[in-house]
């Protein structure tokens, strides 16, 4: 039977993968869907709609590489951390300790300090605040070097501090960038660099052994929304036609493989799907 090529590259026997529930958030959605709540001329005052996001890790045992995180999640103390502004529009809601990203690696059988490589899809504060339990530790941390590079700037310059933020941009990180347009970065792990949400943005494809394709898109997608209807993001958005360009992408490669979606925030997505502790192979 014909089979893609992006299939051939298939996860070893015995992979497993756990979904980790770090966090919840609620905000306007009109920072992550364009047009949220846009008034008009005959509806000058629309209702503003706030929606309740969850926050996901993605924990992978390889039999080669040995245990991978993608992303993070906020990390710990984010509402102190971040300040009041950020933590008001950006709220944390629903929190219970069982979300931390070291209790969340526990439930699979796991310790955090077990992880030998972290890769990150981008770097804004939701997706690599939990990057402290790294310091110093001397792990790979895995990002494009696009990312790596705008995420300093934005900091340094303070051009975009707010959604990066510099207590998780630092030195005693080992840092492994990598450029391009395409990583393999373990036998059956793909990323795919999909500018657009941030310059550096990286989607994960894992091709399990059993549970078929994966796509882990982190925020080129918040939403179902902006997949499902090429919507694009609203306030979040930095680069549209980047972002045009990689949505089209993502559908074409998503279409060859038949692959899971698991969008950057989104708990419909998530129905039907199982968290830590149950692995999926």
């Amino acid at each position: 039977m014909a089979t893609s090529l992006d299939l051939i590259n298939q996860a070893p026997k015995g992979t497993k993968l756990w979904l980790l529930h770090v966090g919840n958030l609620e905000c306007d959605e009109a920072w992550f869907k364009r047009g949220g709540g846009t008034s008009t001329l005959s509806n000058p005052h629309p209702n503003r709609e706030r929606r309740k996001l969850i926050m996901v890790s993605v924990l992978i045992e390889h039999p080669v590489e040995g245990l991978i995180l993608f992303e993070t999640g906020s990390g710990k103390d984010y509402p102190e951390i971040w300040g009041a502004p950020i933590n008001d529009i950006f709220a944390r809601v629903d929190y219970t300790e069982e979300q931390e990203l070291d209790v969340q690696i526990k439930k699979t059988g796991h310790d955090i300090k077990d992880v030998k490589m972290v890769v990150i899809g981008h770097l804004h504060l939701d997706h690599a605040g939990g990057l402290e339990y790294f310091r110093n530790t001397g792990i790979p941390i895995y990002v494009h070097e696009k990312e790596l590079k705008h995420a300093f700037y934005s900091v340094a310059t303070k051009s975009d501090l707010g959604v990066y933020l510099p207590h998780y941009l630092t030195f005693d990180l080992n840092w492994v960038p990598f450029s391009g347009a395409f990583l393999e970065i373990a036998q059956g792990l793909n990323l795919h660099h999909a500018p657009g949400h941030t310059p550096g943005l990286c989607i994960l494809q894992v091709n399990m052994p059993k549970s078929g394709a994966w796509i882990f898109t982190t925020d080129m997608y918040h939403v179902s929304e902006n997949f499902e209807e090429s919507v694009p993001q609203g306030w979040l958005a930095r680069e549209h036609d980047d972002w045009v360009r990689s949505n089209h992408m993502i559908h074409m490669l998503q279409r060859r493989t038949g692959a899971r979606m698991v969008f950057g925030h989104c708990t419909k997505a998530l129905e039907g799907l199982n968290m830590a502790p149950h692995a999926y192979e």
